[in-house]
């Protein structure tokens, strides 16, 4: 990768405030894009950052911004100009001693601890992140007092505020007076690896993983210095540099740039299937964790998994799923009645042992943990305890792909009514459920989810792109699956057809 490339496109181009694919797109996961293509350059960050500043001074927020960024090229770049527009506009901003890259949801663990019995100076966040982007790319998204991702409405104040300036040649955009080259603006340094590694015992059982020998390989991108603190901190058996491939593990854990997302991989199983390994961390935690509530559900977004269901429905256990995006499962979390929050196959966060809140984001870092907790544990390998999982409550396949869909027909999949599904049945099998608002929580999904006996689709439109997401996920075998995803595509058509 050209990095030195990125860095004069970052700064040296400007968007065209012309062309919508080039303007700021902030959802509730924030803006992501790339500064070849003009969607990720100096501009965007400034405006962002300075609709950041203006929301936070019409809200009355007085409190400190903790700032992480992860290990993507551009990350460091809009650190750097973030800094700049959060120090002109007197925001006391927190950021990793030395430098160092910052975990998503260490910022969402950092807010949550600030916040803890407070009701004045509530802290809030910034991430420097495009969470799953390729390399090129770059992201900044804004975390809330509450720890998490912020709200739909808020995000779209902030985007509108955001493009408001871009078109405005950023003029509204407020940063220090320079005289000489171009320096860093000062932030206040933190150690950002220590407090967290030594909170990790209130969520994770390290006792029994030191006393079991699991031996762990951790390829974890940007977070190599929390796994080896990790290591030191709780004696524990951790190789994090130059793992070796032939050499057998108990365990071996894989990370995302940002630490959201996580691979659990195991001696007979290899790279494990995610919405298995859900399930079994969720069976695995209401079967462990006595001092959760009785009545706190377990928590998950419309396209996690039915297995996580299956799993809540043997153990009668509540489930609660809401729409997509983990905004949804914040408050759940927060108030103790949700005690899981799957998101998906990748993300997911629990509470700690004691029943309270440890982040309101996906956690990777605990979810790779938690996996050691399991082994060590149960005392077998977790491909073996996922293979007795799904023979006894199913084996499902899962899909997600997009499918081309104009402006308008996106308008109209976002405002479906269940009625304008006037189908019967889904891959041979008859219809039981048409849902366009969320069983949890009985918010709008934004689009359409259709349920069968041993399958379902979730359609919504893309908010960026001139598609809609297709997620489906059959338990009866991939031809069943392939059948699903025809149905999907063919029943949304009818259904916008309806509405024309």
């Amino acid at each position: 990768m050209d990095t030195a490339g990125l860095e004069r496109a970052y700064f040296g181009r400007r968007p065209d405030v012309g062309d919508p694919k080039q303007l700021v797109a902030f959802g509730s996961g924030g803006h992501r894009g790339s500064s070849l293509r003009d969607s990720f350059n100096e501009a965007h960050v400034l405006a962002i950052t300075q609709a950041v500043c203006d929301y936070r001074h019409r809200d009355g927020a007085s409190g400190p911004l903790y700032m992480g960024k992860d290990t993507h090229a551009l990350s460091a770049l809009a650190q750097d100009t973030a800094l700049e527009v959060l120090t002109a506009n007197g925001v006391e901003t927190v950021i990793h001693q030395r430098g160092g890259v910052t975990p998503t949801p260490v910022v969402s663990w950092f807010i949550l601890a600030h916040n803890r019995c407070r009701k004045q100076r509530l802290a809030d966040g910034i991430v420097l992140t495009p969470c799953d982007g390729a390399p090129e790319e770059g992201g900044v998204r804004y975390d809330s007092p509450n720890g998490g991702p912020i709200p739909k409405h808020l995000a779209r104040w902030i985007d509108a505020r955001a493009n408001e300036l871009l078109r405005r040649g950023n003029a509204g955009v407020r940063r220090p007076l320079r005289s000489g080259p171009v320096e860093t603006a000062p932030a206040r340094h933190a150690d950002f690896v220590l407090p967290y590694v030594t909170d990790l015992r209130d969520i994770i059982d390290m006792e029994s993983i030191r006393g079991a020998g699991i031996e762990l390989a951790v390829d974890a991108l940007g977070a190599h210095h929390y796994w080896e603190l990790i290591g030191a901190a709780y004696h524990l058996l951790v190789r994090t540099r130059l793992v070796n491939p032939w050499v057998r593990y108990d365990l071996a854990l894989v990370g995302d740039e940002d630490s959201h997302r996580y691979g659990i991989v195991t001696p007979s199983a290899g790279l494990m299937n995610p919405n298995h390994y859900l399930a079994l961390a969720l069976r695995y935690l209401l079967l462990h964790r006595p001092r959760w509530p009785a009545g706190a559900a377990a928590g998950k977004t419309l396209a996690s998994s039915s297995l996580i269901d299956r799993v809540a429905g043997k153990l009668g256990r509540r489930l609660s799923e809401v729409p997509m995006g983990f905004e949804w499962l914040v408050p759940g979390l927060l108030e103790g009645s949700s005690c899981f929050a799957a998101d998906g196959p990748g993300g997911a966060t629990f509470l700690r042992r004691g029943g309270a809140v440890w982040t309101t984001d996906w956690d990777g870092i605990v979810m790779g943990l938690l996996a050691a907790e399991m082994t060590a544990r149960i005392g077998r390998d977790l491909g073996e305890e996922c293979r007795a999982l799904t023979a006894e409550l199913g084996d499902p396949q899962f899909a997600h792909l997009v499918a081309a869909a104009t402006p308008d027909e996106k308008a109209s999949l976002e405002k479906l009514a269940p009625e304008a599904v006037e189908a019967t049945t889904l891959a041979g099998e008859r219809i039981a459920l048409k849902i366009t608002r969320a069983p949890g929580n009985d918010a709008p999904i934004g689009g359409l989810k259709v349920v069968s006996r041993s399958g379902w689709f979730a359609a919504l439109p893309s908010r960026t792109e001139d598609t809609y997401e297709i997620y489906a996920e059959s338990f009866q075998g991939v031809e069943h699956l392939e059948a699903i995803v025809t149905d999907a595509q063919r029943i949304v058509g009818a259904a916008l057809a309806w509405r024309r």
